[in-house]
């Protein structure tokens, strides 16, 4: 069997795991997707996530994916490192719409599990995602909430590049 890279392998798990409003990835372990996440290089600049994203969650079980995808979670949009909207969503018209009980987010870098890397903070929330790179228009999330969440495990999730006006 050929080897492949970090990069390779998240995109691949991406594609057969993701969970969206559209489809239920297949189930992975939480520590099969830290593997992954752990191998992959940090995201070095806020300026690579300026823009419009799509989320996809991991399907590893965890409650927040279930949570996520009842608001109707669809990604964030990004206008710059401290005017992120970290939670967009469908309304009742499918329309794509900041999710206001969320409120907004900065960028920054921060450290998680030794990386100094780019990571979304919330303004109203203790929720940190912290991000890793697979491609120009593909990271990867760990979302970072013990207050919130306690030893529940980390939420892992995908934002894709949203590409013109979907």
């Amino acid at each position: 069997m050929a080897s492949t890279t970090p990069e390779q392998q998240a995109k691949s798990l991406y594609e057969r795991a993701g969970v969206t409003l559209e489809k239920k990835g297949e189930s992975v372990t939480e520590a099969e997707v830290a593997k992954i996440f752990d191998s992959l290089k940090p995201v070095a600049s806020a300026d690579l996530l300026i823009g419009s994203w799509n989320g996809a969650g991991v399907n590893t079980g965890h409650k927040t994916t279930e949570n996520l995808m009842r608001v109707r979670w669809v990604g964030s949009d990004f206008r710059g490192v401290d005017d992120v909207d970290p939670i967009m969503v469908l309304d009742d018209k499918d329309q794509r719409v900041w999710g206001e009980e969320w409120g907004h987010a900065s960028l920054r870098e921060m450290v998680f599990r030794g990386v100094t890397s780019i990571a979304m903070i919330y303004d109203t929330q203790p929720i940190f995602d912290h991000f890793r790179y697979v491609n120009d228009d593909l990271v990867m999330g760990a979302r970072d909430f013990p207050k919130l969440m306690g030893t529940q495990g980390t939420f892992y999730f995908y934002l894709s590049r949203r590409k013109g006006d979907d």
